[in-house]
């Protein structure tokens, strides 16, 4: 006889081919892990019921016939008392796909009474109703469940390349939430490995919910997967899991770490780009030292043109290598406002041998620094043939400075910690002397100078005195100095020789105070070895920097000089506007493009737009851009970005999918109230979508990344303030949108 209904935790659901929503409930409840009780309606028994005519089909809806046959054809097992609540939930083979999930878009009826088989036919006639679509499924399997008496409720995405499983929750059951019409809480919760316990500092519901996804992954290995999940305050069950189709996209943080140092508070946008397009070779460095380091999570993201570090992502490397996260702030600096994780000796003992890489690229970061260093001095004169091999090679020096700086901090990180416990660390390196100092105690030399020959007041009027001596000294400075400036990584940034009146004013300014070396002490004495290991990586990361800067010195040569003859045809505007471009754009011209006139009105009012905005130092993405304080807030919206993409476009302000679309020839910007399996219709109509109302985990959200639609969610009162018609320029990953 053919089976009608399978109980979840036989383990014959593959067998049989159910689908996959069904088919890993039933393996997870065979594993262990806790699946409320319930069978699998098999998709024989829908077609036994068509055959026998207990159900009609007309290609748009199911009729269900005489209830007593019905239920009698199907002879459900009593797994659950009269009183229980049941959910009957769609189980097609459509659903939850490793390409598509198709969430949400058929139909679940819940709290269904066990004892009432009226509402038990018509639930489940709906369920199947719901299956005749354009593309129906192959198979028609239904699951019915237990209700959990929810306290909490909610969905999780593990993801490996997070060391947090992302979760959104509501108090009681999350229907709401997983339908996108009601918003959750969210919170991140520290994933657990194979024999790790739960946090001690959480919830007990979430100690019971981390446990549980830890063992999720134990079953169906460490892959990104969606879970749902609902709490009753004693068990915290698993009521579905299927594979992430489309990553999320997190609110991570970032800080300005480094960079706040290196660059202008806006760099051109040729370094920005030149920086941006090679990330994923930044973080190249750790991914050979841990191949298990995610591939896909970008190290550094621009933000308003700016470069920001990826935070959350150095923070989550800490912690897979078992490390404080503390150490942090002392290789790349800047703040670290989020919680702190200590030591975790089980995770350091499985990540012994990265370690131990890690320690040998920190023991010969010396070495591979003066290799860097002639490499740095050859590109200063190396021969550029056309623009894209300037470009390259501005991209390829960027990156070996950056890995080679990164060895270095590590290798003098752990002796000047030393030293500054001891509080040694000024005794010894007011005595030693890098090409950064020697750099300083020349410009004393030439202040002391223009003092003695009477030049201090050329220098402050920004002239360079007429006096054979000084100006002999001068040169030599420059011969040695003058590929050095501020904010000097930028080649859109003149160096010292090229504008030199800055430095010729401080120069005619007297010398400060100048502390004296602290007196050697028995301390120091005893502390010396700690200082010869900290003084050769931090000599060689000195001189790393000045070779470096003369290399970017010959490349920023090589551009102005491209740059100047373009601006002789009347292709620039004049040779700076090269740096007004991105390393796409110049490319584009060497291909023979030539930006028109309304592009660089265009391009200065946004360079002039970017550097209104505000960045705070340490950042997440949802609260990156701050307008500047006279800017109106109305005519900015914020919400927590879905996807990426930046689109401009019209809004098409809609209360329901069946809106009437705007005629507008020009990208439509989607403004709704929530969003579900109804609105495909629209989506695929629009560019963009603005969510009033909806979890990054939902139902609608899952459909927007599969689409691939640049999108932002929680944009509380968006439909009042983005009327039809208005133009908006949408920032998917800022979580941004604003009124042109």
């Amino acid at each position: 006889m053919t089976l009608s209904w399978l109980p979840l935790g036989a383990d014959q659901a593959h067998t049989l081919r159910v689908g996959n929503k069904a088919a890993n409930l039933d393996r997870a409840a065979a594993r262990g892990l806790l699946v409320p009780d319930g069978v699998i309606v098999l998709d024989a028994a829908w077609r036994r019921l068509l055959e026998r005519e207990l159900l009609t089909a007309d290609g748009e809806s199911v009729h269900r016939g005489d209830v007593g046959p019905f239920l009698a054809e199907l002879a459900l097992p009593d797994f659950a008392r009269a009183e229980q609540l049941l959910a009957v939930r769609s189980a097609f083979s459509s659903e939850d796909g490793v390409v598509s999930a198709r969430a949400g878009q058929f139909t679940s009826v819940l709290r269904v009474a066990r004892g009432d088989g009226v509402a038990l036919t018509r639930a489940l006639a709906s369920v199947w109703a719901s299956s005749m679509v354009d593309e129906p499924p192959a198979r028609r399997d239904v699951l019915v469940m237990h209700m959990v008496d929810a306290r909490t409720a909610g969905v999780a995405f593990s993801e490996p390349d997070f060391a947090d499983d992302l979760v959104e929750f509501v108090a009681g059951t999350a229907e709401g939430l997983v339908a996108g019409q009601q918003r959750g809480d969210r919170l991140e919760l520290p994933r657990l490995l194979r024999r790790e316990r739960p946090s001690a500092g959480v919830l007990a519901w979430q100690r019971r919910l981390q446990a549980l996804l830890r063992d999720v992954r134990g079953v169906f290995g460490d892959c990104a997967w969606d879970v749902e999940w609902a709490d009753d305050g004693a068990v915290c069950w698993l009521v579905q899991v299927r594979p992430v189709t489309r990553p999320t996209l997190r609110d991570e943080w970032f800080t300005a770490a480094n960079h706040k140092e290196i660059l202008p508070p806006l760099p051109s946008a040729l370094m920005a780009s030149v920086i941006a397009e090679r990330a994923s070779a930044l973080f190249g460095l750790y991914r050979q030292l841990d191949p298990g380091l995610p591939a896909s999570r970008p190290f550094l993201e621009l933000f308003a043109g700016r470069p920001r570090i990826n935070l959350s992502l150095l923070r989550e490397m800490l912690r897979r290598w078992g490390l404080p996260t503390k150490l942090l702030a002392d290789s790349v600096g800047g703040a670290d406002p989020l919680p702190a994780f200590g030591w975790r000796p089980l995770r350091l003992l499985r990540r012994l041998p990265v370690l131990a890489r890690l320690g040998w690229l920190q023991l010969g970061a010396v070495r591979r620094a003066r290799r860097a260093s002639v490499a740095m001095r050859a590109l200063a004169s190396a021969p550029r043939p056309d623009i894209a091999t300037c470009l390259r090679q501005l991209g390829d020096a960027y990156v070996t400075l950056v890995h080679a700086m990164m060895a270095l901090t590590g290798a003098m990180a752990g002796p000047l910690a030393l030293l500054r416990r001891a509080g040694t660390l000024l005794e010894h390196a007011a005595r030693h002397q890098t090409i950064t100092a020697a750099m300083f105690a020349r410009q004393d030399e030439l202040r002391a100078l223009a003092a003695a020959r009477g030049c201090a007041a050329a220098l402050a009027h920004g002239a360079l005195p007429d006096d054979p001596q000084f100006g002999a000294a001068w040169r030599r400075y420059v011969d040695e100095f003058g590929h050095r400036g501020t904010y000097e990584s930028d080649v859109g940034v003149p160096r010292t020789a090229e504008a030199p009146v800055p430095l010729w004013r401080a120069l005619a300014v007297p010398a400060g105070h100048r502390l004296t070396p602290p007196p050697r002490s028995l301390r120091g004495w005893l502390t010396t070895p700690a200082w010869w290991l900290a003084r050769r990586p931090l000599a060689a990361r000195e001189a790393l920097r000045h070779e470096a800067m003369r290399g970017f010195g010959g490349v920023r040569a090589c551009l102005l000089q491209l740059a100047e003859a373009w601006a002789a045809e009347g292709r620039l505007p004049g040779a700076s506007a090269l740096f007004d471009l991105s390393q796409s754009e110049l490319l584009r011209m060497a291909d023979g493009w030539t930006p028109p006139a309304e592009f660089w009105t265009a391009r200065h009012l946004e360079r002039q737009r970017l550097g209104a905005i505000e960045l705070t130092d340490v950042f997440c993405r949802s609260r990156a851009l701050v307008p500047a304080a006279h800017a109106d807030a109305t005519r900015e919206l914020r919400g927590l970005p879905l996807t990426r993409g930046v689109v401009e476009g019209v809004v098409w302000s809609a209360r329901d999918p069946n809106a009437t679309r705007p005629n507008s020839d020009g990208p439509l910007v989607l403004v709704a109230p929530a969003i579900d399996a109804g609105w495909i219709g629209a989506l695929s109509t629009v560019a963009a979508v603005v969510v009033e109302t909806g979890g990054e985990l939902s139902h609608g959200s899952i459909l927007v990344r599969e689409v691939g639609l640049p999108a932002i969610t929680n944009v509380s009162g968006a439909l009042a303030l983005l009327p039809d018609g208005a133009r908006v320029q949408l920032d998917a990953s800022a979580g941004l949108v604003r009124l042109i």
